[in-house]
């Protein structure tokens, strides 16, 4: 029987869900509080009595660097750390799928307000500006003419952060009042909802509601090359659907939520999930 270590910040719905499938079927795992994790240079040993580690860690550079640790020792982990530095950085993200020829909206990336400002003319307004490190919607901003770029950009200049010094531009999308999440696991598309909102921004988490979207030919191909180019594993693919240019990937999550895309699709991705650590523990 193979032992499983969960790395977690929070017990949200979605671990609460994971535990309970790993508990049901009497698989020997344990709880890691990441608040409270040591990784020091004599840590090999510990962690060797896992033979796999899942990451759900809600802060990116927590489970990044954990991930990179353990991955370091050779622990096999969920997802990796190559997949998480990719899909928990939007630029590495965008720079992954433009290397695998995947459709995504045009971006562009500036490390001072005034080359910004050239970047986002050359788009064409409007224009949405992430962090290049973040969730849930946060910090996202759709700008709609010059005063508001140069207003959100001498704001971020002056916040301090070097990330923030980073300037994240991407093309807005006129969308259809919704945008796609598909879950992938093992290769696999799942399934997958709309996120519908009358807001631009259609995340579950500011309020977005899910309804069950059909996987297409077209959007299994899609997300199953962003998956491949990403490293694979267990993700989440954010899709948009252009009225011109079809579909096309927005972002990818390597920790997902899924509490609206569960009960909503009916599919139980914590079992999946759990199914997947195992596949990968007995390698």
């Amino acid at each position: 029987m193979p032992k499983i270590g969960v790395l977690f910040s929070r017990l949200r719905v979605e671990e609460k869900w994971i535990f309970e499938a790993f508990e049901s079927r009497g698989i020997d795992y344990e709880r890691i509080d990441d608040r409270k994790l040591v990784l020091d240079s004599h840590g090999l040993k510990k962690w060797s009595q896992f033979d796999c580690i899942l990451e759900r860690s809600i802060s990116y550079y927590s489970g990044l660097y954990a991930l990179k640790v353990l991955n370091g020792w050779g622990i096999k982990t969920v997802n990796t750390a190559l997949t998480a530095e990719i899909c928990g950085d939007k630029l590495a993200t965008s720079c992954t799928l433009d290397k695998a020829g995947i459709p995504q909206p045009r971006y562009a990336c500036a490390f001072t307000p005034e080359s910004a400002l050239e970047a986002i003319d050359a788009l064409g307004y409007p224009v949405v500006i992430k962090p290049v490190v973040g969730s849930w919607g946060r910090l996202l901003a759709k700008l709609n003419d010059r005063d508001a770029a140069e207003a959100l950009l001498e704001h971020k200049s002056v916040l301090g952060s070097a990330l923030h010094s980073v300037f994240y531009i991407q093309e807005y999308i006129q969308k259809p009042g919704r945008d796609i999440r598909a879950i992938v696991v093992d290769n696999k598309v799942v399934t997958a909802i709309y996120r519908k909102s009358q807001h631009w921004i259609t995340n579950t988490a500011r309020g977005g509601e899910g309804e069950i979207c059909p996987i297409t030919p077209d959007l299994e191909s899609l997300c199953l090359n962003a998956s491949a180019a990403a490293g694979g594993g267990i993700l989440a693919i954010d899709v948009f659907e252009d009225m011109q240019r079809g579909l096309m990937i927005n972002e990818i999550n390597h920790t997902m939520e899924f509490h609206t895309l569960q009960p909503t699709t009916g599919v139980n991705i914590a079992d999946l999930i759990v199914d997947y650590v195992l596949k990968v523990a007995k390698l």
